[in-house]
Parts: structure tokens; C-alpha cells; sequence
């Protein structure tokens, strides 16, 4: 059985903590894993445990996905475990860069070998590598937490909006735009393409209406392409001319830009839904729509975990946030198969290492090295770089060197590198929170 600790200290949660301490030292338990902290118990197993069941909620996002584990209880629920997954971003261009690389050497006749075809199709459900690995980076997350966490249901929001039938809604009726939560759909597809912002001033911290670009009474439609954010002020300076006429002729051609994001949810919602699937766990869908509305009714900041505590037709009339700190797990790769480096112009640079392992070390891990003497004395906890020659660099959670040489003898494996990079920073959350206006 697992016990999990959220790896800081929290004023609501200290007698949990002191009881975990205490477990440890009297060997009753060891620790399993230090991120997320995770103590074993020793002295007893699943089947003779009494668990309590928890919900895993999920708020996926093209560059940042939100995470959060809730104890519900009746109408009030409790989080255990807030974080926030931040995805690759780079892929597409790697893969640009390995290509270009590829041809040049091509071109140079070195002997490489000629660009593979055979007229091949791709399988069923394929996605193309950008997308896959995002989704795969959350779907390692959730099989990470299912083994540590007694996950009885799963919570998932779907896509925030279908942008076909934004464009034209007609071809589903009226009733798509006039049911329960009319309103919300087009202002999160709005919110999300304007940077919640006025598209005019720029302002932030104001409430925000919806505007034509061409106004209605000079031929301007409902579509969404002829929509925009405007704050109040400027709405009225605005009038009945249209958005070149008031001295913003850009506005009118970023209007027709289509979102990202939009497509990015709508090319994974089959390949996410048929991996969750396989964890043999109840999975609910929900909207974007229903997510604000539970966000705002709840009095919560905007922020990507608060938003997967809102996910669903499940989320309770009362949500307790007991962490003072969120967890910020970054995918960072578990190293490179690339056989040769290469300068910025894409020669060849030096070779790669011929193992990955050094002194029992490699790179990613995370350390405590112990410095008795030197530049560097002192206790230094991070994720080391190792070298062959048996001195190793060591970083801290942003990626930056903190001290460089330190010899293998003086550090200790705290965990095995597992292609994340964890952190952590303070929960933008206070119980002064007020319900949120229009503007966010």
C-alpha cells in the first residue's frame, strides 16, 4: 500500500506529515519515491487496508496540462494532490533540424542512406509526433499516479469548443447555441483566441464584453470570425463604426486566424479517450464551458489546476484546497539517440557518448552530493550531468548550473531519472478570493 505526501509542507496538513515521520522512523514504513514524496507501509497490505477512494481530474492543454486528485465526501471535496504537466514544445522543430541534417549529408555523398519511401500509409489513429508525445506525457502521468493513488474515477475535459460548428451553427440547429450554457462556449473560444484581453486597449483587468468587428447594422454577422473582446470603454468609443474605422485595421485579419489549440484537442480527443480507456477506470467528460462556470461559482483563480478541479459534472458545491505548493513536473526526454553532434550549422561536432551510464550515474538523475571541501562545500541537492571522467555537473529544477566538477564519489542517488524534471511553487490561491468577474 501507498501512502503519498505531496513533498511540502502544508498548515492544514501537519498531523498527516508528523503520522507519515513517524511511520518511517519507527520502521513501520520506507520511502518509495521522493517525487511525489511516497511512503510504503511495511507491516500491512492492500487487501487489509481500508482505502479511500479518490478522483483523478484532468484539464488538457497543447503546452500545459492541469492535474488534480480530490477526496470527495458528499456534497464537499478535498485535494490531495494539485500539479501542473508542462509538454514538449520543441518536437516539430527538432525533427525539422534532423531532416535538414539528413539531406545535407545526403547531398555531401558521405554515404548515408537515401531517404526511405515504399509508398507507406499510416495505421489507423495515427497522430503526428508533436501531438503524440504530448498526450503520451499524460498519459505516463496518469499511469504514474494510478499506481501510487487508490484512482476510483477519472475526469477529463473534453474539447473546449468544436470549431466547425462555431463557424457555422446552423448545420446542428438552434438548440446548440440556446441550450443550458449558452453564452459560454463562444466566450471561451473568444477568451482563449484574444489572450483574455480587450482587443483595443489592451487591458486585462476589467470586465470584457463581446463585440462585432463589423457591427450588425452595417452588415456584420453572428459568425465568430466577426467577433472580438472589448472592455466597456471602448465598446462604446467603438460605436457603429467598424474595427478599421477605428483605427485597428489588424484586428480585422487576426479575426480570421484560426486557434491552435482548438485543433490541437480535437485531433487527440479519439487517442486520449481510447488510452484512458485502458486503465480499466469510469472516465467522465466534461466541457470547457461547464469548467468556467464551476471555476467562477466557486470562487477560483485562473489557474490550470484549479481548472481540472472544476472538470465534470462531479465537482462538488465545495472544493477545500489544502496545498500551499503546486507540483510542476516538466517532460524532459530520457536523453537522445543522435549518434553525432552537430554546430549550429549543422556539422559534425564530436561524437556521443559511447555509454550512458557512468560511475553507476547518468544523466537526469537526481543527487545529494556531499562537498567536504573546494568551491563548491556544501550540501547540493539536483539532477546531475555526468561525464566519463567521473566529475559531474549538477542543476537545479530551472535547468541551471549550480556547481560544476563534483566528483562521483561525493554524490548519492536519490532517484533514477525517468524523463521529468520536478518542481514546485506556491499555489496562487487564498480563502480572500472573491468570485471572479466577467474579465476572466
Amino acid at each position: 500500500m501507498y501512502g503519498v505526501c505531496v513533498g511540502q509542507k502544508q498548515k492544514a496538513s501537519d498531523a498527516l506529515f508528523r503520522k507519515a515521520r513517524k511511520t518511517v522512523s519507527r520502521g513501520r514504513a520506507v520511502v518509495h519515491k521522493m517525487h511525489p514524496f511516497t511512503i510504503r507501509l511495511k507491516d500491512r497490505t492492500v487487501q487489509q487496508s481500508q482505502l479511500q477512494p479518490l478522483r483523478l481530474k484532468l484539464d488538457p492543454g497543447a503546452k500545459t496540462t492541469g492535474v488534480a486528485v480530490l477526496r470527495e465526501d458528499g456534497d464537499v471535496a478535498e485535494t490531495v494532490f494539485l500539479c501542473e504537466i508542462h509538454h514538449k514544445t520543441d518536437i516539430k522543430q527538432k525533427l525539422d533540424a534532423r531532416c535538414a541534417v539528413r539531406r545535407s549529408r545526403r547531398n555531401r555523398k558521405t554515404r548515408y542512406r537515401k531517404p526511405r519511401f515504399l509508398n507507406r500509409r499510416r495505421p489507423e489513429g495515427w497522430l503526428p509526433p508533436s501531438l503524440k508525445a504530448r498526450v503520451d506525457q499524460l498519459i505516463n502521468a496518469v499511469r504514474k499516479l494510478t499506481k501510487l493513488l487508490p484512482i476510483s474515477a477519472i475526469s477529463i475535459e473534453d474539447a473546449k469548443f468544436d470549431t466547425q460548428k462555431l463557424q457555422n451553427p446552423e448545420t446542428s440547429g438552434i438548440e446548440y447555441q440556446r441550450g443550458t450554457l449558452f453564452g459560454y462556449e463562444v466566450r471561451e473560444y473568444l477568451l482563449e483566441k484574444w489572450g483574455r484581453k480587450c482587443a483595443y486597449c489592451g487591458r486585462s483587468d476589467v470586465p470584457l464584453e463581446i463585440d462585432h468587428i463589423v457591427p450588425r447594422s452595417r452588415g456584420g454577422t453572428d459568425r465568430v470570425s466577426n467577433l472580438t473582446l472589448a472592455c466597456r470603454e471602448c465598446n462604446q468609443k467603438k460605436g457603429n463604426k467598424t474595427a478599421a474605422e477605428f483605427g485597428y485595421p489588424h484586428i480585422e485579419e487576426r479575426a480570421r486566424q484560426t486557434y491552435k489549440q482548438a485543433a490541437f484537442m480535437n485531433s487527440i480527443r479519439s487517442y486520449l479517450s481510447k488510452s484512458l480507456s485502458s486503465f480499466g477506470i469510469p472516465v467522465e467528460y466534461g466541457t470547457g464551458a461547464l469548467t468556467k462556470a464551476n471555476r467562477i461559482r466557486l470562487g477560483f483563480p485562473k489557474e490550470h489546476y484549479f481548472d481540472a478541479c472544476c472538470v465534470g459534472e462531479s465537482t462538488s458545491s465545495e472544493i477545500r484546497i489544502t496545498q500551499s505548493y503546486v507540483q510542476i513536473w516538466r517532460a524532459v526526454g530520457r536523453g537522445t539517440r543522435q549518434m553525432c553532434n552537430t554546430d549550429k550549422f549543422g556539422f559534425p561536432r564530436g561524437h556521443r557518448q559511447r555509454c550512458k551510464k557512468h560511475f553507476g550515474f547518468q544523466t537526469g538523475d537526481i543527487v545529494k552530493a556531499i562537498v567536504p571541501r573546494g568551491k563548491y562545500t556544501g550540501i547540493w541537492i539536483g539532477a546531475v550531468a555526468v561525464r566519463g571522467s567521473g566529475f559531474f555537473d549538477i542543476k537545479d529544477t530551472n535547468g541551471k548550473r549550480i556547481c560544476e566538477g563534483i566528483r562521483y564519489k561525493y554524490c548519492k542517488l536519490i532517484q533514477i531519472a525517468d524523463g521529468w524534471q520536478y518542481s514546485k511553487r506556491k499555489a496562487n490561491y487564498s480563502k480572500s478570493h472573491t468570485t471572479e468577474v466577467a474579465c476572466l
